[in-house]
């Protein structure tokens, strides 16, 4: 999978972590109202609930990488090179199989 670097945003480091927050609270959101945690009950169909919380997942996913393009771009931090050492967390702690 792989998102795209947005258009015609100029995103700060401050803007991005903020915008990730508020997906993060909406995901979150959207995951407690299904789960009945606001006191709602539910009365749509699971599939769609589900597909609610991926469009939520996505939105916070695509905000995660729009954050790695201005760490990149405005601070010259090597997110491939850092991605590689992650990948090697992974397999270190046994989460990842090569």
């Amino acid at each position: 999978m792989s998102l795209p670097r947005l258009d015609l945003l100029d995103p700060s480091l401050e803007s991005t972590a903020l915008k990730l927050m508020e997906e993060a609270g909406e995901l979150a959101e959207c995951i407690g109202k299904y789960r009945g945690l606001s006191g709602e009950v539910v009365q749509r169909q699971e599939s769609k609930v589900v597909e609610e919380i991926a469009v939520e997942l996505l939105d916070v996913a695509q905000t995660a990488v729009t954050m790695m393009f201005v760490m990149e771009e405005k601070y010259g931090i090597d997110i491939e090179a850092l991605l590689h050492k992650h990948l090697e967390k992974l397999m270190s702690r046994g989460y990842l199989t090569k």
